[in-house]
């Protein structure tokens, strides 16, 4: 069988299994056995068949089995497992994905070599490197350390991802990992990141709980890790958990003070969040780039007051013109607050700098940013002093993630010094005092540890991973996949509660995603949850997806619960304007107007209103009463031009539509004109103004579509039908 075919027919099986066909999957699943060499895989399909056939005799004789809806679910359960590790196997064979070398090398490891001698090797590691601090000449112990201790930690990381599933030995051995006080913690974090992998290739129960204990770890580092793998497992396997009551029941405690589910929603919209890095990653490169890049002289020229002794007289206000009048101002403002809102905005500056020989090693992707890597001290030393200082207080921040930390940092050492000395340089002594006082270097590390920060940064480096790393095709990217944890039935008590839903509603709302805030926003409505604000944003979505009826329905709702609300006035109006029910929709502008004398669009919405109820005279008023309240506002002549013409005011639209085509035109306005021309008897005017309305509209078949729509008005106004094929005719003729 060939890789296609094996996945097709696992998928099949588990196809039935979800749709609870258990003795059909185990008739396909024994069929895809037989090309599997693995008797032991056979021997418990046989038994977990026999003790269906058995489940289903019993309950024909109409013998009552409590314990029947608990066997069932084991016999789905095992049955599923025993597809999965048939895959694998199977795969073993065919599949070239790194994956499969590492599960077959499995069976080759030597007993007694396993998990808890390695944790022997890296609990050791810290009293090694005092040793050798202690000893900074001696550079052979140094370096044997340090191979001994990321030879260790490797070869941990590939061996418990190419582990499809631990045994009960195994697992006991995990959680030694989890209780011991030796280990460094950095070892500890890898490890998680091992067992990301390794279930998501094959979903191992005892992986998973050994997860939901790491959630409980003491360490920042370790508890957000394995909040964040949770998260995507569950997004992976969200069928599986339901078949094991036991792993259900830990999460369940897990969430007994609603905190889990609290830090569960935070990593959600962190996960939601990090599928808007393509876009800003393209926003980066086609837009903000290479505004600096045009703008150069401007920023070399501008001053941020970092300098000493600022002369205000010094700046030139010229630059700081130029500097918003580019665009760059608001494009860089755009940036900063979606950094500050945990967006990822250095993809595209570090996308670039993921080729340096130790990212060609997977685990590495996984190890948290370490001044002690070998790495790092064979660039900068094992003391990183002068300019390395600062470096490192930066490294120490939470403003970059750990794989591009790593990058960072190779790239300055692959800087000449002299350059090295004048970016330094480009930072006054006060900048670097700053840096290194006490207070601010430790709120910078204060910043990093929060962890909010450590699960984002965590985020951050997976979605490097799936997306640079050399291997990156082998794995199943997430980070494409619409992600909807709340959905998940194992998280539906932990994730399903007003609060949290409202957060994950309001984030695609701000993302301008209507559909899926709206979809959310049902749900707290139907949970007898929703306040005026909800009703509101439901509304104002329903609105953006064009189903006017419900979002009066929803606007109506909020009006209740928070009346006389000006916004969602507005808003009520505006549905009614696209319904063309002109009348209510004057209703809810003439009353948010009473709120807002002030709004200088509302008389321009109100006038409207009335012009399409043919109350011209009225609505003449309003646009006149624009046309006060602003200087040169062309959107009110051009209203007042064609409210005059169209009840008879011929002179007054051609005097406004005059001063509209002194600024600045379009070809309707020309059109218009043209029409004022035509009805005050000026042929050769109209037909000038016809002429340059189908030199403005690019084409002749617009110019005629824009004429015929204005054909009824025109004959309504007293031009001879008869004549409007050649009145027609003056715009295409005249040159």
């Amino acid at each position: 069988m060939n890789e296609q075919a094996i996945q097709e027919q696992y998928q099949h099986i588990v196809n039935l299994l979800e749709q609870k066909r258990l003795k059909e999957a185990q008739v396909q699943l024994e069929a895809f056995l037989w090309n599997c060499n693995d008797w032991t895989l056979r021997n418990r399909l046989e038994q977990a068949k026999v003790s269906y056939q058995y489940m289903l005799q019993y309950m024909r004789q109409g013998v009552n089995d409590p314990e029947r809806q608990k066997l069932y679910r084991q016999l789905l359960a095992e049955t599923w497992e025993l597809a999965e590790q048939t895959r694998i196997s199977l795969l073993d064979e065919v599949s070239t994905r790194y994956y499969h070398s590492l599960h077959k090398n499995k069976k080759n490891m030597v007993a007694g070599y396993g998990m808890s001698s390695w944790l022997k090797v890296l609990e050791s590691f810290p009293d090694d490197m005092a040793v050798c601090q202690l000893m900074p000449d001696n550079k052979q112990s140094l370096d044997s350390a340090l191979q001994r201790h990321e030879g260790t930690a490797q070869y941990l990381f590939l061996t418990t991802w190419g582990n499809s599933g631990w045994t009960a030995e195994e697992e006991q051995e995990a959680r030694l990992y989890l209780e011991s006080e030796l280990l460094p913690v950095n070892d500890l974090c890898l490890f998680t990141g091992a067992i990301l992998l390794s279930l998501m290739e094959c979903f191992d129960p005892r992986k998973f709980s050994w997860l939901l204990d790491a959630a409980t770890h003491a360490d920042t580092q370790v508890n957000q890790r394995a909040l964040v793998i949770i998260a995507i497992i569950l997004h992976i396997h969200s069928n599986r958990l339901r078949l094991y009551p036991e792993l259900m029941a830990k999460l369940s405690l897990l969430n007994e003070d609603g905190s889990f589910g609290k830090q569960l929603n935070r990593v959600y919209i962190q996960l939601l969040r990090s599928r808007e890095t393509e876009k800003i990653d393209k926003k980066m490169r086609e837009e903000i780039i290479p505004e600096m890049m045009k703008n150069v002289t401007i920023m070399r020229n501008m001053k941020y007051g970092f300098e000493e002794n600022i002369d205000e007289d010094d700046r030139n206000p010229d630059w700081e013109k130029a500097f918003e009048e580019s665009g760059l101002g608001d494009k860089i403002r755009e940036m900063n607050e979606l950094q500050l809102e945990g967006a990822d905005v250095y993809m595209s500056t570090f996308a670039q700098l993921k080729s340096y020989p130790f990212f060609q090693n997977p685990h590495n992707w996984f190890y948290p940013f370490d001044m002690q890597h070998s790495s790092i001290i064979r660039e900068f030393g094992l003391k990183p002093t002068g300019e390395n200082a600062v470096l490192s207080l930066i490294l120490q921040s939470g403003f970059f993630c750990n794989s591009d930390k790593y990058s960072l940092c190779f790239t300055m050492a692959h800087i000449p010094q002299a350059q090295r000395n004048m970016m330094l340089s480009q930072m006054t002594s006060q900048d670097l005092n700053e840096l290194m006082d006490e207070s601010k270097s430790s709120s910078l590390r204060q910043y990093a540890l929060r962890p909010d920060v450590i699960s984002n940064q965590y985020i951050h480096d997976l979605y490097r991973f799936f997306k640079l790393s050399q291997r990156r095709h082998e794995f199943r990217d997430i980070f494409k996949e619409e992600i909807a944890l709340h959905r998940i039935l194992a998280l539906k008590d932990i994730l399903c509660k007003p609060e949290l839903l409202a957060t994950i509603a309001d984030f695609h709302f701000r993302k301008e995603h209507p559909a899926k805030a709206l979809s959310i926003y049902k749900e707290i409505t139907d949970m007898n949850h929703a306040d005026a604000e909800i009703f509101q944003k439901t509304g104002y979505c329903l609105q953006k997806e064009k189903r006017y009826k419900e979002a009066i329905e929803a606007y109506r709702k909020a009006d209740v619960l928070k009346p006389d609300h000006v916004w969602t006035i507005r808003h009520l109006a505006t549905c009614h304007r696209q319904l063309r029910d002109f009348a209510t929709a004057l209703e809810y502008y003439r009353k948010a107007e009473a709120m807002q004398p002030e709004n200088r669009n509302l008389p321009f919405l109100i006038g409207s209103c009335l012009a399409e109820q043919e109350r011209y005279e009225e609505a003449l008023q309003c646009f006149f009463k624009l046309d006060f309240m602003e200087n040169d506002c062309i959107k009110a002549w051009r209203a007042i031009g064609w409210c005059s013409f169209v009840s008879g005011k011929f002179e007054q639209a051609m005097r406004y539509y005059n001063k509209i085509l002194a600024l600045k035109p379009l070809s309707t306005d020309y059109l218009n004109a043209g029409h004022a021309a035509l009805l005050l008897g000026n042929m050769e005017k109209a037909a000038e103004l016809y002429g340059k309305a189908t030199s403005e509209s690019g084409n002749r078949e617009t110019f005629l579509e824009m004429f015929d729509k204005d054909k009824e008005m025109l004959i309504k106004l007293g031009v001879d039908e008869n004549d409007i094929p050649l009145i027609r005719d003056f715009g295409l003729t005249a040159d």
